[in-house]
C-alpha cells in the first residue's frame, strides 16, 4: 500500500474518534511512519517490531503542569508492522482505527494496562 493510501486510513481512524475526544486533544501531531526506530524498540524494550503498530510519546494530559512552549505530542503510527499483521485493506482500517484510539487514550493519561482493560471491555460488549 502507498503511503498516501495508508495516510486516508489513518485519517479515517482519526475520524472514527468521538468528536468530544478530539476536541479535547492538546498540543498533538499524528504522524506514520514506516516502522519504529531501533532507538524506540530499545526504549520500550520491544523485540519484535511486528508488535509495535503505534507509540505515543509526550506528556500526558494527567501529567501537565505549567505546560507551556513546548514542542507538540507525537502519536506515531507505524504502517510496516500493521500491514504486516493485516490479511486485508478492511482489517488494515481496523487496526490502523484502533491503534489511533489506543494512543490518543495514552494522550489522556491511561496507562497500558488501562487501555487494554478498556478494549476488553469494549470488545466484550459488541
Amino acid at each position: 500500500m502507498d503511503h498516501n493510501e495508508f495516510e486516508k486510513i489513518v485519517i479515517e481512524g482519526i475520524k472514527a474518534i468521538p468528536e468530544k475526544f478530539l476536541e479535547k486533544l492538546d498540543n498533538v501531531d499524528i504522524v506514520i511512519e514506516d516502522n519504529p526506530t531501533k532507538e524506540q524498540l530499545k526504549e520500550l524494550k520491544v523485540r519484535n517490531n511486528n508488535h509495535l503498530l503505534g507509540l505515543y510519546e509526550g506528556v500526558p494530559k494527567t501529567e501537565r503542569w505549567n505546560y507551556a512552549q513546548v514542542l507538540p505530542d507525537k502519536i506515531t503510527i507505524f504502517n510496516v508492522p500493521i500491514e504486516r499483521i493485516a490479511k486485508s485493506r478492511e482489517e488494515i482500517k481496523e487496526i490502523v482505527k484502533e491503534t489511533v484510539w489506543h494512543e490518543i487514550a495514552h494522550h489522556f493519561g491511561m496507562s497500558e494496562e488501562q487501555v487494554k482493560k478498556s478494549e476488553i471491555r469494549k470488545i466484550n460488549n459488541k
